[in-house]
């Protein structure tokens, strides 16, 4: 029988996303996620991975962020991704919708994960958590 939870490990480098393709086929293919799931699956977890690098772990490269998916029986994909940094609070985010954030180079991340899938975090602020109900089309 096979595990019912796929894990990933990244370094604190920018050239681990070049792995993202291949871990999101992996989730694809290990849990039989539609494929229509494919764009939204890369966009969660490309920037949940992003952000575990660059603010969770300031790229220290003693620092590792991990990726845990697993799936309910409902169909619900549920992916964990988790850094060593110290945490922040997600409340404290600025509104990439406001007027004064519209022209900025950065800081949509967290808003475009609320657009793909459910977003919660544990308490610090060092684990970020997908949820995503794969029972239906995505579209």
């Amino acid at each position: 029988m096979a595990p019912s939870s796929l894990s990933f490990t990244f370094e604190s480098d920018f050239a681990e996303l070049d792995r993202l393709p291949e871990v999101i086929n992996a989730i694809i293919s290990h849990f039989t996620v539609n494929e229509d799931f494919e764009a939204i699956l890369m966009l969660a977890v490309s920037e949940g991975v992003t952000n575990a690098i660059k603010h969770g772990n300031k790229f220290d490269r003693n620092k590792k962020a991990y990726m845990h998916c697993e799936i309910t029986e409902n169909r619900t994909l549920i992916i964990k991704i988790e850094d060593e940094g110290s945490g922040f609070n997600p409340d404290t985010i600025p509104d990439p919708l406001a007027e004064e954030n519209l022209l900025k180079p950065s800081g949509r991340g967290v808003y475009l994960m609320n657009q793909a899938a459910n977003v919660s975090y544990n308490d610090k602020g060092n684990i970020l958590i997908l949820t995503l109900d794969i029972s239906k089309s995505p579209l």
